[in-house]
Parts: structure tokens; sequence; C-alpha cells
């Protein structure tokens, strides 16, 4: 997965892949240090285990995505990018509306847009999909 915070990322993961994928996110581990490492190791492990999984971050460059294109390609698995594609605005206005830690910090929110690139094939995924939201 990839998109900014409110995106819809998780809403459609669980709308489109939750039953048949074992979903990772470093949300499930808030308090955990090293988290990025932690998310490294539990997808290894998953797919050594012939699992499906999703990786329901952010994922807004290219070199926060190669350790997961990795991982796959090591697996010998298909890898496939699902970007919600979701205007700025609208991740905003999302996020205004959560409560506690799923609310990010405004700045947050517009580092991420502005390190945002599109995924694309380039980087070794066998399709892109985008999913359009707003």
């Amino acid at each position: 997965m990839a998109g900014l915070q409110g995106s819809g990322k998780s809403t459609w993961v669980r709308e489109h892949l939750a039953a048949t994928h074992t979903v990772v996110s470093k949300d499930h581990w808030p308090n955990a240090r090293r988290r990025e490492a932690r998310q490294q190791r539990v997808v290894a492990e998953l797919l050594a285990e012939g699992r499906s999984v999703v990786v329901d971050n952010t994922n807004p460059a290219p070199e926060d995505r190669a350790p997961l294109v990795a991982a796959a390609r090591g697996a010998g698995v298909g890898v496939r990018a699902v970007w919600l594609d979701t205007p700025v605005p609208v991740c905003a206005a999302r996020n205004d509306a959560r409560e506690g830690r799923a609310r990010v910090p405004p700045a947050g929110l517009y580092g991420t847009a502005a390190r945002f690139v599109p995924p694309s094939t380039a980087e070794g995924f066998d399709r892109v999909d985008v999913v359009t939201a707003g």
C-alpha cells in the first residue's frame, strides 16, 4: 500500500485484502522501537511461511518501498503496489476527524505529502494499481 495518512489505505485493505492477506502495519506496534526493522522481519517470516501479506503504511518513497519489494522477490513471490491517490485536502479533513493516536500531526501529513513519489513498476513491482478517492 502507498498513500498519505487519511487516504483510505486501511479501509481499502479491510474491504479488499484482509480476508486473504495477513495485514502488517507499523501502527500495530505504536510503542515498539525499531518499527521498520520489526516490520521487515515480520514480512520476511510471513512470506517464508507462504502467506500473502499486505503492508498497510504510507510507504511514500521508493527507498521506503524497496525493502518490501526485495523481501517479496527474495521469497519468489509477485509484488503489487496499490496507491490510494487521495487529494491532500481530503486526507487532511479525514485526519482532522480522527481522535487520539490515530490523528497525525499536520506537519507529519504535509511532510509525507512533500516526500511522496507515486510507486512505479520501475521499482520492481509487477503492477501498480491506482485507486482514486476523494
